[in-house]
């Protein structure tokens, strides 16, 4: 009765086609570890990921425009910049309609009216100092008020070098907490092998995103920060709860079916038997993220685009890569003890 129904709720056999989970997982993850030393050569932080003012320190100045503005426009203001002694300076343009969200509040707290606004302009730079003697925030804007024209100030935000790297810090050691977290519940829960393929899952996820976000960042500039941050270890609670999901199927059913049955039917099944609760759960999580990458606001784009990365890719690991590798470790244990 239990072999009928173990052999008929199986819909894919994981542990069969077990080098193709790896060769998939290969493929997307390569590509952005490849990207990730690339960036840690060319960057001046040598980082693998380009960082924001977050964590580098600097300087976000946002003008709004009542006129489109072009790249001819974007050409002037970065010369006009460079001859003020702002060198290296990201200039990015947005749709007012888009960027509105960012300023809701601004018109009621300053009473600068905005409606009339088209273009939204975002300067990225190095920290700019704001004495009244060298006042570089002043010369920036007026170097873009006589380059471009006139404008109305929206936003300026600045975070010191040793404030960055305190962030940047704790950032990190954030993400060793939890991962360390992780494995001790789960070598309590499980055992110890069960913890490490959990956390080899968690490291493939983390580092597909991260090379995702190093390709984003040679391409389009994306820059990462504290939400960034924030996404990742969303991510890792996310996917170790569809880890842990599964191995305690696996647990279960071993209890059971140890003496009748493989470790690795025992894994298919019990991979087979939570697939629909996984999916399910992901794509509902997926259709929000998505709702409100394409209609949510700019500033949380790339927040949203991390977190719809990882739970993706972490059901995608849950299901074919932890559990396959540990049927692989438990078959070569097998083997050993034979021999």
């Amino acid at each position: 009765m239990t072999s009928t129904i173990l052999r008929d709720k199986n819909i894919i056999d994981v542990v069969k086609y077990k080098w193709l989970w790896i060769a998939i997982s290969a493929v997307l993850i390569v590509p952005g570890i490849i990207a990730m030393i690339y960036s840690s050569i060319i960057y001046h932080t040598h980082s693998p990921l380009k960082l924001g003012i977050d964590f580098t320190g600097g300087t976000l100045l946002q003008y709004g425009f009542e006129k489109q503005i072009n790249s001819e426009d974007i050409i002037k203001m970065r010369d006009a910049l460079k001859l003020a002694g702002i060198e290296n300076p990201v200039v990015q343009v947005s749709d007012f309609n888009i960027a509105s969200d960012i300023f809701n509040e601004i018109e009621n707290k300053e009473n600068v009216e905005i409606t009339n606004l088209k273009s939204v302009v975002s300067i990225r730079t190095r920290f700019l100092d704001s004495d009244k003697a060298n006042n570089e925030t002043l010369k920036a804007s007026n170097a873009i008020k006589d380059s471009v024209g006139e404008f109305v100030p929206l936003q300026v935000s600045s975070i010191g070098p040793t404030l960055s790297k305190e962030l940047f810090k704790n950032a990190v050691v954030a993400m060793l907490l939890a991962f360390l977290a992780i494995v001790g519940y789960l070598t309590i829960r499980f055992q110890l092998d069960f913890a490490i393929f959990a956390l080899l899952a968690l490291l493939h996820d983390a580092l597909f995103i991260c090379g995702v976000f190093a390709i984003l960042g040679l391409f389009f500039n994306t820059e990462i920060d504290s939400l960034f941050i924030t996404a990742i270890l969303t991510v890792i609670g996310f996917s170790v709860h569809d880890t842990i999901v599964v191995f305690d199927r696996i647990r279960e059913n071993s209890r059971f079916l140890a003496k009748k049955k493989t470790f690795n039917e025992i894994v298919n099944a019990s991979v087979n038997q939570t697939l629909a609760r996984s999916i399910n759960t992901s794509l509902t999580t997926l259709i929000v993220l998505l709702t409100l990458y394409f209609l949510g606001g700019e500033t949380t784009k790339d927040f949203i685009l991390a977190m719809i990365l990882g739970i993706a890719i972490g059901t995608y690991s849950s299901i074919f890569n932890a559990s396959t590798l540990l049927a692989m470790w438990r078959n070569r244990k097998a083997f050993s003890a034979k021999s």
